[in-house]
């Protein structure tokens, strides 16, 4: 996608009455919601995941990116006449943008996605006196802070822009393989002098990579499920 792109994170939450549907109802469900989010990555971006077993106020999180603002509004426009969303609410949705860093050179107007098992997502707002500082001295502290996120080299980050579009200031995303590395480097971050100017950084959501299909089987326990084999002693 060339030039900045309108980026949103919705976390959607089904009611338990519609696990209650016929398995013919609730396959027609699938197929209606499925088919809107396929359309919609014909153009733009989108990704799937499931929170269910890592997040109870949410079942599933779409990842989507659009230069068209209007894109990501008729996508959901859409989906709220699928069978899903008439059992279903969005518990979180969290809008920003793309641009670049003031403390980086690198090209921050895309987004950027790597292949990772998990991805984690959160707000995030820092204290108004962090905006007080001289530029100068922000920099200093955020060239702390980007050196500890280049000692994770298999952690992608994407950070996207949320000043006068949500109630957030930024919305951070990271794609690892495996939670307990992600772990490891917000235990980190907690530590560098920057730390001490965020205000919030919750909720927060671990998500499963997964096809959407996959994501809306694991809604009625119909996803795969994968058996590990017996390793001999």
């Amino acid at each position: 996608m060339a030039g900045q792109s309108f980026v949103k994170f919705t976390a959607i939450k089904v009611d338990p009455q519609w696990r209650r549907r016929t398995p013919e109802e609730r396959t027609l469900d699938k197929k209606e919601f499925a088919a809107a989010c396929n359309n919609f990555a014909v153009a733009d971006f989108l990704r799937g995941y499931s929170l269910v077993g890592t997040k109870g106020s949410a079942d599933l999180l779409l990842w989507t990116a659009s230069p068209n603002l209007d894109h990501i509004h008729e996508l959901h426009v859409l989906l709220n006449q699928s069978g899903i969303m008439r059992f279903g609410e969005i518990a979180h949705s969290f809008l920003a943008m793309t641009k670049n860093s003031p403390y980086s050179d690198d090209d921050r107007t895309k987004v950027r996605p790597g292949d990772g098992d998990y991805l984690f997502v959160y707000p995030f707002v820092k204290t108004r006196d962090w905006y007080l500082l001289p530029l100068e001295e922000r920099m200093r502290i955020m060239k702390e802070h980007i050196d500890v996120g280049r000692e994770f080299p298999h952690i992608n980050l994407n950070t996207s822009y949320s000043f006068g579009l949500d109630d957030q200031e930024f919305v951070v995303s990271f794609e690892a393989d495996k939670p307990s590395d992600f772990l490891d480097l917000v235990q980190k971050l907690r530590e560098t002098e920057s730390s001490k100017f965020t205000l919030r950084d919750t909720p927060m959501f671990t998500c499963r990579s997964m096809s959407i299909e996959r994501a809306l089987n694991a809604l009625d326990g119909t996803a795969p499920v994968v058996v590990p084999e017996t390793v001999a002693n």
